[in-house]
């Protein structure tokens, strides 16, 4: 009793694989694409585009851009900053950086 048509259940069997392995190249194909565009962005001036450049002050490693004189601080520096600073440090930090700029 052979017959050369699948049966329905080996149809319903290969459409779903078909159908499961065409999303997970979707799926690794959006991975690739989010990466390949978080990497363009990576160290890069939100404001102009100029690539940053990390720079320490007061023992913290901040990105300063150099065209714009944009300062960026990653999650928890200016709490690292304002921890160790005594008053009127704020305003010393700024003032190198604007100072660096002018020259």
């Amino acid at each position: 009793m052979s017959t050369d048509k699948p049966s329905q259940n080996e149809d319903e069997y290969f459409a779903r694989r078909d159908a499961e392995l065409i999303e997970k190249q979707r799926t690794e194909r959006a991975k690739a694409a989010t990466a390949a565009e978080r990497k363009s962005h990576y160290m890069k001036c939100p404001k102009c585009g100029a690539d940053l450049e990390t720079i320490e002050q007061s023992g913290v490693h901040v990105d300063r851009c150099p065209e714009c004189a944009g300062l960026w601080l990653d999650a928890g520096e200016l709490e690292q900053i304002t921890q160790h600073a005594d008053p009127g440090f704020i305003g010393r930090v700024f003032s190198n950086f604007l100072g660096s700029r002018r020259k």
